[in-house]
């Protein structure tokens, strides 16, 4: 297959870059070139609630720039992206517009999950990375409005949590432009370590192999430090004494010493010490610094989705495995989650040429099948909607924010009536109320045979014959309960999909 040119642009807190791709199966993802302008979108932002007119200007100006590069290279295809800076400001909307007036480019604003996700994919293609996370390790995306930390033990992804203690964040808050280092220094320190206590009591508790921190000030940082190591891998303890031994510097002398293009950069300052209280708090034993960002995330995914390279990682099981690790947080009865698990899958898997839904809509099903007794911790009157606001509370890697709303409504509508759409007309489409209406009718079903949560049944059998829905079960005990329930959930199904499920009792006799 001949290769592929590709730009990847991201509008930042306090900068929008582009870095354009040639995108083979032969050499994967190949960097071309990496073009970035300093633009502090994030001081309006955070300051003023709004994006000013001047710095709208220069934003579409800069865009306008990278147009004429990417004729220049003769780009095939593009994505434009933006993330908190855009989602924070009260006119983002009409700036969005006026840049695909001016300029040409459709912006897309994404959710702080979907921006996550992006960035994660770019670490979680490169090779050491699949080795790192087979102990312990702690992916750190820093950004200029906040930082991601997604923790993983034993090559599973346990959580990932977003904290707003970006470095624009943390320079607004503190007020740091311009002063000494000494004049500040504890008072951030003292925040920030504060901000990630509290992940670390929660979430780790224990020793963090690797702290994989994305950033390019830690790149930049990296390579000061070790000129002879291509991979940027370094010891935790040696780390924070390089970080150390720059505290005693003056910003102009940090940034030379990095290599910085902007001497005086007032950034540097709340990065370091960041990057030296994560790797404290987390107990670190190495930091890598693997040297991509947002840009690369893009492409990665473009990629895959064209199918232009082959991906390395599976991140329908770190869906999994996430969703997994709320669901024990909350305590929820795991024999019960999986039978309802096999037992959602078979009817769906029976239905699919009756319910026209696709394989990532079954991800979604199981997802909401592993959570929806997540509530009852809280409340178990009120189960139903506090497992929604759970689920939409929580962060899980891989699915955008869409998705997570059709998971936590999945879960909701599964015990209460479904509402008619115009109702959630203002949260999802009427496509995403379709799957929502059948994936919830699914569970419905599904959770009747197992309502007494003791999985009755030795064998399920399960087939559509004209009008309706069989299921035949095996079993040894009375299930007087699971037919009488079964009974009153079966309208639900019937409605939406036009078929009847019927329950069919196969009596096994046991002899002793």
């Amino acid at each position: 297959m001949a290769s592929h040119v590709f730009a990847a642009i991201y509008i930042g807190s306090y900068e929008v870059s582009m870095k354009v791709f040639e995108l083979s199966v032969k050499k994967r993802i190949h960097e071309i070139d990496y073009i970035r302008y300093r633009l502090d979108l994030g001081r309006d932002v955070y300051q003023t609630g709004t994006m000013g007119y001047e710095t709208v200007n220069s934003l579409c100006d800069i865009l306008s720039s990278f147009s004429h590069i990417m004729s220049g290279y003769c780009v095939e295809a593009y994505e434009v992206y933006t993330s908190a800076v855009f989602r924070d400001s009260a006119n983002g909307l009409f700036v969005v517009n006026q840049i695909l007036l001016r300029t040409g480019f459709s912006v897309k604003v994404i959710s702080n999950s979907e921006y996550r996700f992006l960035s994660y994919k770019s670490v979680a293609g490169r090779m050491p990375f699949e080795k790192m996370i087979e102990t312990s390790a702690a992916v750190v995306d820093v950004g200029g409005s906040g930082i991601q930390i997604t923790l993983f033990r034993e090559g599973s992804l346990i959580t990932t949590q977003h904290m707003d203690i970006g470095t624009v964040r943390l320079r607004e808050l503190l007020h740091a432009d311009g002063q000494s280092l000494k004049l500040y220094e504890m008072e951030i320190q003292e925040y920030i370590h504060k901000k990630l206590e509290v992940f670390y009591s929660l979430y780790s508790g224990t020793r963090v192999n690797y702290v994989i921190i994305m950033s390019d000030y830690c790149e930049a940082l990296m390579k000061s430090m070790e000129k002879k190591e291509e991979e940027n891998v370094v010891k935790a303890d040696k780390f924070i004494r390089y970080v150390e031994k720059l505290q005693k510097k003056t910003v102009e002398e940090i940034s030379h010493e990095l290599n910085l293009s902007n001497d005086n950069d007032p950034l540097i300052i709340p990065s370091i010490l960041l990057f030296r209280s994560l790797v404290q708090i987390l107990d670190a034993d190495k930091v890598w610094a693997p040297g991509v960002n947002i840009n690369d995330g893009i492409a990665y995914d473009y990629a895959w989705r064209n199918q232009l390279i082959k991906g390395t990682h599976d991140f329908e099981a770190d869906i999994i495995s996430t969703a997994q690790n709320l669901s024990k947080r909350f305590h929820c009865f795991s024999p019960h989650i999986e039978a309802l698990s096999k037992l959602s899958a078979k009817i769906f898997d029976t239905m699919k040429k009756i319910h026209g839904l696709n394989k990532r809509h079954r991800l979604l099903l199981e997802v909401a099948t592993i959570l929806h007794d997540c509530g009852k911790y809280v409340s178990i009157a009120n189960s139903a909607r506090c497992t929604y606001e759970i689920i939409m509370a929580s962060e899980i890697m891989g699915l955008s924010h869409l998705e997570r709303e059709i998971v936590a409504m999945t879960v909701l509508y599964h015990t209460i009536p479904l509402v008619d759409y115009e109702e959630l007309s203002d949260r999802i489409d009427q496509d995403s109320y379709l799957v929502i209406a059948k994936l919830s009718a699914i569970l419905c079903v599904a959770n009747a045979l197992d309502q007494s949560h003791r999985q009755k049944f030795q064998d399920i059998r399960i087939s559509l014959k004209g009008k309706e829905l069989i299921i035949t079960v095996e079993s040894l005990e009375d299930i007087s309960l699971e037919q009488a329930l079964f009974e009153a959930k079966t309208s639900y199904f019937e409605n939406v999909f036009s078929k009847k499920p019927v329950l069919k009792e196969k009596r096994v006799y046991s002899y002793h």
